[in-house]
C-alpha cells in the first residue's frame, strides 16, 4: 500500500480568500440580510450553497453565517450538528455573531 505525502510548501501556505469566494460571501450575506428575499426558503438554500466553499476554506464570516443558517433552518440532527461545529469554529476565531448565537458572550 502506498501512502501519499503532501509537500511542505502546500501545507505551510495560509489560504487567502480568492475573488470568487469573496463574491460568494457578499452575495450570500446580501441575500440573507434582505428583508424580503431572506425569508424565502429557496433563497436561504442558495445562500447556504454559496457560503459552503468559503466556510470550508476557513473564512470566519462564512462559517458563522452558514452555521447559523444550518442550526436554524435544517430539520435533521446531522445538519444541526455541523452547524454547531461551524459556529464553534467561528466563535473560537472571535466572531461576535457566532459567540452570541452559542450564548458564549459575557458583556
Amino acid at each position: 500500500m502506498k501512502f501519499r505525502s503532501v509537500s511542505p510548501d502546500v501545507t505551510d501556505t495560509p489560504h487567502t480568500v480568492t475573488a470568487p469566494e469573496r463574491l460568494f460571501l457578499k452575495v450570500a450575506v446580501w441575500l440573507l440580510d434582505s428583508p424580503r428575499l431572506g425569508q424565502n426558503t429557496n433563497v436561504k438554500h442558495f445562500a447556504g450553497r454559496l457560503l459552503k466553499q468559503p466556510a470550508r476554506h476557513g473564512v470566519v464570516a462564512a462559517q458563522s453565517r452558514l452555521g447559523e443558517l444550518m442550526c436554524r433552518e435544517c430539520g435533521n440532527a446531522r445538519d444541526r450538528r455541523i452547524g454547531h461545529d461551524l459556529l464553534r469554529l467561528a466563535a473560537r476565531a472571535g466572531d461576535r455573531r457566532a459567540q452570541r448565537e452559542l450564548g458564549q458572550v459575557e458583556d
